[in-house]
C-alpha cells in the first residue's frame, strides 16, 4: 500500500471513529445535534523578502546580488465542539510561493548535485515533505522553475475528553520542554532557534494522551508513526514512543521524560520555578545511540531566565537563555563529517554545528499597538552571531505587520560568518534577509 493510500485509510478511519463515538453520544443524548458548535477562523498572510548571499558563497556559482521572493499563506480553521466530551479539529493550508532563492537554488543543485540534491532553499521556498510522515496530506498543485503552488491539511485530529484526561488521534502539534529558543525535550516538531514565524508548528500524525494524577501530578504519553522515507513503510527504528511525568512542588514543576525517537533512547528532566519577579527554567537530556556506533552519546542541556519590567513608561521583557550540547564539534569541517551530528539536523533534535551557545531577546512595547523585538544568538567559541531584529504593527483588529531582518555576523572559518566545506571549494556562508509579512486574521 502507498504512503498516500495508507494516509486516505487513515483518513477514513479518523472520521469513522469520530462517526461511531458521536453516534454513542447521540444515543444516550438526544440533543447531541442541538449542542454541534462548529468554530471557523484563520489568516491570510502575504510576504515579501530580499535576501543577499555572499560573494564568497557558493551561490556565486548561479549569481548573487539582490534576490526577491514572495509567498501567499492561507490557512482555514475549523473546531466541531461534541458538548463537552470531544473535539474534531482540521486546518488546510494553501501555499504560493517563488522567486529568486527558488529558482537559483534549483539551478545550483544541477550543477552540484551531488552536494544539494533536490535543491537549495531558505526556508518557505520549498513544499512541506510528508515523506516521513504516517499520512500524505500535502500536494503540489502546480510548480514551475521560479515558483511552486501547492495545498495540505496540517490539523486532522480528534480529541475525546474527561474527568481523568485526554486523548488525540490524527495530525497535531505538541511541545515538550522549558527551552525558549533551544528546547532539547521537544523531539518532534520542534522551532528551530531562529524561527521568528512561532504561530503553528507543522503537524505530525500521532497519538497523544494526557492522564491525570490527581495530587501526585500528570501524565503524557505520545506515539509517532513515522515511515522510512527510503521505502515508504513504517518502521519501528523510524517512529517515537514517549512518556513524560509532570508533577508540581510548592512553586516549582517538574519534568521527567523517557522517549524512543527513531533508534536513539532519549532521557530528560526539566524544572520551572521563580526567583522574585523572574521565572527560571531548566532541561536536559542524555541521548543514547545504537550499540553499533562510534560515539555512545551526547547530552544537551538549556537554562534560561525570563523578566519583565517597565522603563520610561514603557512595557519591557527580556529573556536570556544558555545552550550546552557534546555532539557538537566547533571544528565544522569535523563537523559536517559527522553522521550522528548530520542525522540530528536533519531530524531537528539539533540546529546547530557547534556546542556552546547563548541567546536572549529583548522587547519593547513602544505603543500599545507597536512592539519592537531584538533577538540574539551568539556562538561562545567562534564568536560568530545571528541578530534578529523585528517590528510588530497591529494596524486594525484583524491585520497586522511584521519586518525584520536576520543578520549573520562572524569571521572567516566561524559558524555564522561562514566556513569551507570539507574536501572541497565550496563556501557555506548564510546569506542576509529582510522580509516584510502582512497578516489579515478571520
Amino acid at each position: 500500500m502507498t504512503g498516500r493510500s495508507y494516509g486516505r485509510w487513515t483518513v477514513a478511519f479518523l472520521l469513522g471513529g469520530w462517526l461511531l463515538v458521536s453516534g454513542s453520544a447521540a444515543a444516550s443524548d438526544k440533543s447531541w445535534y442541538d449542542n454541534l458548535s462548529p468554530e471557523w477562523g484563520g489568516h491570510l498572510r502575504l510576504r515579501g523578502m530580499l535576501a543577499w548571499p555572499d560573494d564568497e558563497s557558493v551561490y556565486n556559482r548561479v549569481g548573487t546580488g539582490t534576490w526577491i521572493d514572495g509567498a501567499g499563506e492561507l490557512r482555514l480553521k475549523n473546531r466541531l465542539f461534541f458538548s463537552d466530551w470531544g473535539i474534531f479539529e482540521t486546518h488546510y493550508e494553501l501555499f504560493l510561493s517563488g522567486g529568486d532563492t527558488r529558482e537559483k537554488g534549483r539551478e545550483l543543485a544541477r550543477i552540484l548535485p551531488e552536494r544539494f540534491d533536490g535543491g537549495l532553499e531558505l526556508s518557505g521556498t520549498r513544499p512541506i515533505d510528508d515523506n516521513r510522515r504516517l499520512l500524505d496530506l500535502t500536494e503540489v498543485i502546480d510548480e514551475e522553475e521560479q515558483w511552486v503552488l501547492y495545498h495540505r491539511l496540517d490539523r486532522l485530529f480528534l480529541t475525546l475528553r474527561n474527568e481523568r484526561g485526554t486523548l488525540r488521534l490524527g495530525r497535531q502539534a505538541l511541545t515538550w520542554g522549558t527551552g525558549m529558543l533551544f528546547n532539547p525535550m521537544d523531539l518532534f516538531n520542534p522551532f528551530a532557534p531562529t524561527d521568528v514565524d512561532r504561530d503553528y508548528k507543522v503537524g505530525d500524525d500521532m497519538a497523544t494522551a494526557r492522564i491525570s494524577l490527581g495530587s501526585t501530578g500528570e501524565l503524557a504519553l505520545l506515539y509517532v508513526p513515522r515511515r522510512n522515507p527510503e521505502t515508504g513503510d513504517v518502521e519501528w527504528d523510524s517512529s517515537a514512543l514517549a512518556g513524560k511525568y509532570h508533577l508540581i512542588a510548592g512553586t516549582t514543576e517538574y519534568d521527567l521524560m523517557a522517549a524512543r525517537n527513531y533508534r536513539n533512547t532519549v532521557f530528560g528532566a526539566g524544572a520551572v520555578g521563580y526567583l522574585g519577579g523572574a521565572a527560571w527554567r531548566t532541561g536536559m537530556t542524555w541521548t543514547g545511540f545504537p550499540s553499533e556506533r562510534n560515539r555512545k552519546g551526547y547530552f544537551a542541556v538549556v537554562g534560561n531566565i525570563d523578566y519583565s519590567w517597565v522603563w520610561w513608561q514603557k512595557n519591557f521583557y527580556g529573556f536570556l537563555e544558555a545552550y550546552y550540547n557534546t555532539l557538537g564539534d566547533d571544528t565544522y569541517s569535523d563537523a559536517v563529517r559527522n553522521p550522528d551530528l548530520m542525522r540530528a539536523l536533519e531530524r531537528g533534535t539539533l540546529f546547530t554545528l557547534g556546542r556552546l551557545y547563548l541567546a536572549g531577546q529583548v522587547m519593547v512595547e513602544i505603543h500599545p499597538l507597536f512592539s519592537v523585538y531584538l533577538t540574539v544568538i551568539q556562538n561562545i567559541r567562534d564568536p560568530s552571531a545571528v541578530f534578529q531584529p523585528r517590528c510588530i504593527w497591529s494596524m486594525t483588529q484583524n491585520m497586522e505587520l511584521m519586518a525584520g531582518a536576520t543578520i549573520f555576523t562572524g569571521g572567516p572559518d566561524t559558524e555564522y560568518g561562514g566556513f569551507t566545506l570539507p574536501e572541497s571549494d565550496i563556501a557555506a556562508v548564510p546569506a542576509d534577509h529582510l522580509y516584510i509579512w502582512l497578516t489579515w486574521y478571520f
